[in-house]
C-alpha cells in the first residue's frame, strides 16, 4: 500500500494511504512503520492525520488474496509473521509519542476499522463510508489483543452488537457512541475538522508516550501472552 505524509500547518503530518481499498499485507504494514518513524524523526511535528486518498475507502482491513494465496501455498510463517506485523504496527500506533487522529473517509472494515480504533481520536465523513467487524460472516475471530483494542473505545454493550451482527453503522451513529469525535458532512470538512484538532496539540513527546503506554498495558500483556495461543497454529477462524 503506498503511503506518504506531507507536513501541514507546521506542525501536522497528514499520512495518506493510496492504494483503494486500502488492504493490510507485508507491504503496507512495513510502509505505515517507516512513515511512522520518519515523522517521529520530525521534532517539528506535534500530531498526525491519517486520511485516505480514496473517497470510497479508508480501508477494508487485511488483503484476503493475499493472506489466501499465502496459506494456499502452505507458507503457515509467512501467514504467522505477518499477523505478528499487524501486532507490532498496532503496538506502535498505541505508544506513538504524539496524537493520531483518524480522518475516516470512507469504509472502515475489519482490520481497517482497527486500524481506526488503534489511532487516539477519530473523525468520520457522513456522505459515504461506513464501520463494521465483519469477521462473524467471513468466519475470522479476533485475537484477544484485538478485542482489549476495541473495549479501549466502545461501550462494552455496542462491541458485542458490531461484533456479534456484524452491521455496518454510520458516522452518525458512532458520534452518538463517543466512537469519533465528529460526523463530518463530507471530505472537505473531514479534513478540516481532523486537521484543526490536530493543529492544537503541542504536548511534550514523552509524557504523552508515557500516558499510552500504560493506558494500553493490558493489550499489550495480551499481545505477548494470549496471541501467540492463537496466530501459532493459525487459530483464526472457526
Amino acid at each position: 500500500m503506498p503511503i506518504t505524509f506531507s507536513k501541514e500547518n507546521n506542525t501536522v503530518a497528514l499520512i495518506t494511504m493510496d492504494a483503494g481499498e486500502n488492504r493490510q499485507n507485508p507491504e503496507s504494514v512495513s510502509g505505515m512503520l517507516a512513515v511512522l518513524d520518519e515523522i517521529e524523526a520530525d521534532e517539528s511535528l506535534k500530531a498526525a492525520v491519517l486520511c485516505s486518498k480514496e473517497d470510497k475507502f479508508w480501508s477494508l482491513g487485511i488483503d484476503v488474496e493475499w493472506i489466501g494465496a499465502v496459506l494456499a501455498a502452505g507458507k503457515k510463517q509467512e501467514a504467522r509473521d505477518f499477523l505478528y506485523s499487524l501486532n507490532t504496527l498496532s503496538r506502535r500506533m498505541l505508544t506513538f509519542p504524539m496524537p493520531l487522529i483518524a480522518a475516516i473517509g470512507g469504509h472502515a472494515f475489519g482490520d481497517g476499522a482497527m486500524l481506526a480504533l488503534c489511532c487516539d481520536f477519530r473523525f468520520m465523513k457522513s456522505d459515504r463510508g461506513f464501520f463494521c467487524f465483519p469477521e462473524v460472516d467471513i468466519n475470522i475471530a479476533f485475537m484477544p489483543s484485538m478485542l482489549e483494542i476495541i473495549r479501549k473505545v466502545m461501550p462494552r454493550w455496542f462491541m458485542e452488537d458490531l461484533i456479534l451482527t456484524g452491521r455496518r453503522v454510520s458516522a452518525q451513529e458512532l458520534q452518538d457512541r463517543h466512537v469519533v469525535r465528529k460526523a463530518c458532512a463530507n471530505e472537505e470538512e473531514l479534513i478540516k475538522e481532523a486537521m484543526a484538532f490536530a493543529s492544537t496539540f503541542a504536548k511534550p513527546r514523552g509524557i504523552f508516550a508515557e500516558h499510552k503506554q500504560r493506558m494500553h498495558k493490558r493489550v499489550f500483556d495480551l499481545m505477548e501472552q494470549e496471541d501467540p495461543a492463537f496466530i501459532e497454529p493459525l487459530k483464526v477462524t472457526g
